[in-house]
């Protein structure tokens, strides 16, 4: 039976006229069924649909954690988001197709901050009738298909993960040996929108945030990623890794275009921004 959203949980789905665009973005018809195949099917597309990227907070532009204005921005705008953005999102459309979805608060590299870290990531708990599952397409280079919520290892496309129990009822999602974050931890429970809204306010606002200084975007491929670092771009694979350099504001445009697949405002300035931090 499908689910139906509270009113509680109705400002985290989308309209069934923002569902139905969301849906031919991705390229996807709705599922005949709420089943773990369904559930796959439409994160991959998301994956390969939608770029992790970080541009807002690098560039001073307003961001948010609503799914609305995720979709605004991501469907209609034609742009990428980050965890809030890409996992906000795609738990949104989940939702709104009945699927039982819970937002939960994490902290990336939490391993090394410690609870500070907490809230500085979303990700999301999937229950289906043959189990629980962790849909996650907001580490930007991490699974592309979503995973039982248990402890164990992963491998998907020649990349190794985990998931690894951690202090006091945590659980570590631990990336792949090349992966831009290092883990996540998360409790299958815990629920915290006050914390990742100042979280949110952290990591765009302040100069010792990650992304304020930092431009970091990501798009997986067939068989890996590619990954954007201020000026440096790096394309992914299990069996290897290849740099090059963008070198003038034509280049950065035509990366943003072609290989990332973004319409973003601006890039002479987003290229004067790289210069003034390299």
């Amino acid at each position: 039976m499908a689910h139906v959203p509270s009113s509680s949980e109705s400002a985290m789905t989308l309209t069934p006229s923002q569902l139905d665009a969301y849906l031919a973005r991705i390229g996807v018809g709705r599922p005949d069924s709420l089943d773990a195949s369904s559930l796959s099917r439409l994160h991959r597309a998301h994956l390969m649909t939608f770029t992790w990227e970080a541009l807002d907070a690098f560039m001073g532009w307003p961001s948010s954690t609503a799914p609305a204005d995720a979709f605004a921005k991501m469907v209609e705008g034609r742009r990428g988001g980050w965890c809030y953005e890409m996992n906000g999102l795609l738990g949104a459309a989940l939702a709104a197709l009945g699927f039982r979805v819970t937002r939960l608060c994490g902290g990336v590299n939490r391993e090394a901050m410690g609870d500070v870290a907490v809230g500085n990531h979303l990700t999301l708990r999937v229950d289906l009738d043959d189990g629980t599952y962790l849909a996650e397409v907001g580490l930007g280079d991490a699974i592309v298909e979503p995973v039982p919520l248990a402890a164990g290892p992963i491998s998907q496309r020649g990349f190794e993960f985990a998931i690894q129990p951690a202090d006091d009822g945590w659980l570590r999602f631990k990336n792949h040996a090349n992966g831009l974050a290092n883990s996540f931890d998360f409790r299958p429970d815990h629920s915290d929108e006050a914390a990742i809204a100042a979280a949110l306010g952290w990591l765009t606002q302040d100069p010792g945030s990650p992304f304020t200084s930092t431009l970091a975007i990501v798009r997986h491929t067939a068989d890996g990623f590619v990954a954007l670092k201020n000026d440096c771009l790096r394309s992914v694979t299990a069996d290897g890794i290849g740099e090059q350099r963008i070198t003038s504001a034509d280049q950065l445009a035509e990366t943003f275009a072609s290989i990332f697949r973004l319409d973003v405002p601006e890039p002479g300035r987003v290229w004067e921004k790289i210069r003034a931090v390299a």
